[in-house]
């Protein structure tokens, strides 16, 4: 990017921040940019009936596992506070470097997952830098879109952060003091590291995939480097012998890294400059195309300039200053993902890490098991140009590595590419097909089990050796992987009909039906099979059966996990009525369970938030006839499950890179999509008077609420585009070329209003 280019691109982003009455919230001169709180979503529950149950002693309760680094909407550049000890962190399997509850920073991350560590030390300090931690100062800690701050007691210092799409700046404010150290290091996997002349820093990673380079404001006075020697013991492998060099300027291994002292005095600024590229070369070229100079504070607006456009995307009126808070935190959560690899023309490391020139915007991987189930709608709304782009980028990345990215748990690519062919984006369906198809007919592809699924119809599950009783982390979650297995199979045949591949469509939607191998009618739950067919005994529902026939969830979580078809469950449990008592014992059941499920908190009855198996069982009541329910419990969601602790950021279970973000930003706005892979949006209850979509398309979607409160949460008649509106759905052709839709709001259920068969959601099974 030229000099005259960035200017450009500067002055636009700080217009379009500025531009636009309408995106200001009612009643005051708040923009969305100025409610976003980054630390939303970095503490956990406190009440102990939303807990559900504590993670053994030692183990912090999970929070959101957010994170309020600076950084740009889908960027791999992170600048941000580390305020759980790596060493504890990776020993105790806690997967959070960032933890609201804990009062001490060992460390800021500066980048990418290649890039160092840096840490500000005042004094003597020992290595690696998060071992020379320092108390920081929560009333002043600051965390906004694109910005982080934090003030080091211990060291009377504070630090500033803010980004670029490839490139962060410190800006670090020292005492007086002949020892003002600024310590970087590339982390337990290591890598090499090298000073260069008196203000430049540069490395690379092990393996080899990321290079970076920092430079410095003014120079280091003296400097040296230090590495991690191998552990004493076995049984102690994060501490070993320090390995301190001063004058060096290179070394490698674990935990290499360098120290570079400087003489301040009091509130000078030493500001440092850092990128990450394929190369050494490429990170200086983005260094000195994205931060010519040591303006931070141009930096900073820039930020903000990027994310104002995203959030001003969605307009919301009324509802209370806290829920619009945590609306527009969430927003910005659910565009943290999928991270950019690239620019067109940008070089890039493909996943034959071979370095090529990207000739679109290419991304990495989408995580399709978590945001796959509501974000990758929402990016279709807001951003379909991007969303294009990502398709484009999973095709490449499968035809670069054989098979289509399954991420985690299931296959669930499928939902995108169908979803967003059936929102009317524009791409190569037949050339993605290839691919979902080789996925779910290759046993040798990535669909673990596919061998025994698709001679069967199931998957089994090996009981464990001794006490079958959760947590066993070991086992196939067969039961899980089943249901999994079938939602994506139908989404493939309605793939393969769009396509005319009518043998396609009828294999598919067979295997589609394979749910109900793992149906056992005599409990009345979703339960594992031994290898001869036999259900697997003891069985209890209520338990986290980690592994264990089941995916990070219970029996009862698990049973919901058949959103292409919520209308042949409701069959297997006996009906209409039936199934909305069971729903209603799910509800209602006391969480009771023995074994841990570290991430599954927010818990109402059985359901539990914090996880994704059962999201979207709150919205089932639209097929029971009973919408009224969907109508208090995704409002009761809202309101208990996000910020209801004493810090008002709680979140629970996990994020999960903006899946439980997502699903707060659609639910709020009183619609979420049950199926992703399918056009329609199921109706929940919107917590704001008046909502405005402006949809990437170039149309407006808004949902008005009348007579809307916390009282009145019961919708009482709707109507679409002027016209009544008696179903709890819509679909997104209702809506795309621009559409209105009222929602009168009352504080008593209307048990008429679209409670008739045939105005429930579309299934699989339905005869309609």
């Amino acid at each position: 990017m030229t000099m005259t280019h960035q200017r450009c691109t500067l002055a636009v982003l700080l217009c379009l921040s500025t531009l636009a009455p309408a995106l200001i919230a009612q009643g005051n001169s708040k923009r969305p940019l100025d409610y976003v709180n980054t630390l939303v979503g970095t503490a956990p529950l406190d009440q102990p009936k939303l807990i559900g149950n504590a993670p053994p002693p030692g183990e912090q309760l999970c929070s959101g596992f957010t994170s309020p680094a600076a950084t740009l909407p889908h960027s791999s550049t992170e600048l941000g506070p580390i305020n759980a000890n790596l060493d504890v962190h990776y020993l105790a399997g806690v997967r959070a470097t960032y933890f609201y509850p804990n009062r001490m920073i060992y460390g800021f991350s500066t980048g990418t997952g290649g890039s160092p560590v840096l840490m500000p030390v005042v004094g003597d300090f020992t290595v690696p830098p998060e071992r020379s931690g320092s108390v920081y100062d929560k009333s002043r800690e600051k965390a906004s879109a694109g910005y982080y701050s934090a003030y080091l007691d211990d060291f009377h210092t504070q630090i500033e952060m803010t980004a670029t799409t490839w490139t962060g700046i410190f800006r670090i404010t020292f005492p007086a003091s002949d020892q003002a150290n600024i310590l970087l290091d590339l982390r337990r996997n290591g890598g090499a590291v090298e000073v260069v002349g008196d203000r430049t820093l540069r490395g690379h990673s092990a393996d080899g995939r990321s290079y970076f380079v920092a430079e410095f404001s003014s120079p280091f006075r003296t400097f040296g480097t230090f590495k991690q020697n191998p552990p004493r013991t076995p049984r102690d492998p994060l501490i070993g012998f320090d390995d301190v060099n001063p004058s060096d300027r290179s070394i490698s291994g674990n935990y290499a890294g360098a120290y570079l002292r400087f003489s301040t005095t009091d509130k000078q600024q030493v500001l440092v400059k850092i990128a990450s590229g394929t190369s050494y070369e490429a990170a200086e070229a983005r260094l000195h195309a994205e931060q010519p100079g040591w303006d931070f504070d141009a930096i900073h607006r820039q930020a903000e300039g990027a994310w104002a456009t995203k959030l001003n995307a969605i307009e919301v009126k009324g509802g209370t200053e806290k829920q619009r808070q945590l609306f527009y935190s969430c927003l910005y959560h659910s565009l943290y993902s999928p991270r950019l690899l690239a620019r067109s023309g940008e070089e890039f490391k493909n996943a034959q890490n071979v370095a090529e020139k990207a000739t679109y915007d290419r991304y990495g991987a989408v995580p399709l098991w978590d945001t796959g189930r509501n974000q990758i709608v929402l990016l279709t709304l807001l951003e379909p140009q991007t969303k294009t782009d990502i398709l484009r980028s999973e095709l490449d990345d499968a035809r670069e590595r054989g098979y289509m990215e399954t991420s985690f748990h299931g296959d669930n690519a499928v939902f995108m590419y169908l979803g967003d062919w059936e929102r009317g984006l524009t791409f190569d369906w037949p050339g993605a097909y290839e691919y979902l198809r080789k996925n779910a007919m290759d046993p040798k592809g990535p669909r673990g089990y596919l061998a025994e699924y698709m001679q069967q119809g199931w998957i089994s599950d090996i009981i464990p050796v001794g006490n079958p009783s959760p947590p066993y982390a070991g086992g196939k979650a067969g039961a899980a992987t089943t249901l999994e297995y079938s939602w994506d199979d139908y989404a493939l045949a309605l793939y393969a009909k769009k396509l005319g591949k009518t043998d396609d469509y009828t294999m598919f939607l067979q295997r589609a039906h394979n749910y109900r191998n793992v149906f056992d009618p005599s409990v009345g739950f979703i339960r594992g099979r031994t290898q001869d067919g036999a259900w697997i005994s003891p069985f209890d529902p209520r338990e986290p059966y980690y592994n264990f026939m089941m995916k990070e969830a219970s029996g009862w979580s698990t049973l919901w996990l058949v959103p292409q078809d919520v209308q042949g469950l409701e069959t297997l449990l006996g009906g209409r009525e039936k199934f909305a008592a069971k729903l209603d014992e799910f509800f209602s059941t006391p969480y009771t369970a023995k074994g841990i499920c570290r991430d599954c908190t927010g818990v109402i009855g059985q359901y539990v938030h914090g996880n994704q198996p059962d999201q979207e069982a709150a919205y089932y009541y639209d097929w029971a006839g009973q919408p009224w329910k969907t109508q208090e419990l995704t409002r009761r969601i809202l309101a208990q499950m996000y910020g209801s602790d004493r810090y008002g950021l709680a979140f629970p279970g996990m994020d999960d890179q903006g899946s439980t973000s997502s699903w707060y930003v659609m639910s709020a706005l009183g619609f979420y999509p049950v199926d992703p892979s399918s056009p329609n949006y199921i109706l929940g209850s919107p917590i704001f008077d008046e909502a405005t979509l402006h949809m990437g398309n170039g149309h407006d979607f808004k949902v008005v609420a009348k007579n809307n409160s916390a009282g009145n949460q019961y919708i009482q008649s709707a109507t679409l585009n002027g016209k009544a509106w008696n179903k709890t759905w819509f679909s997104h052709a209702d809506v795309a070329d621009g559409a209105v839709l009222v929602l009168t709001m009352g504080p008593q259920p209307n048990r008429q209003w679209a409670s008739a068969p045939d105005a429930a959601p579309p299934s699989m099974s339905d005869s309609r």
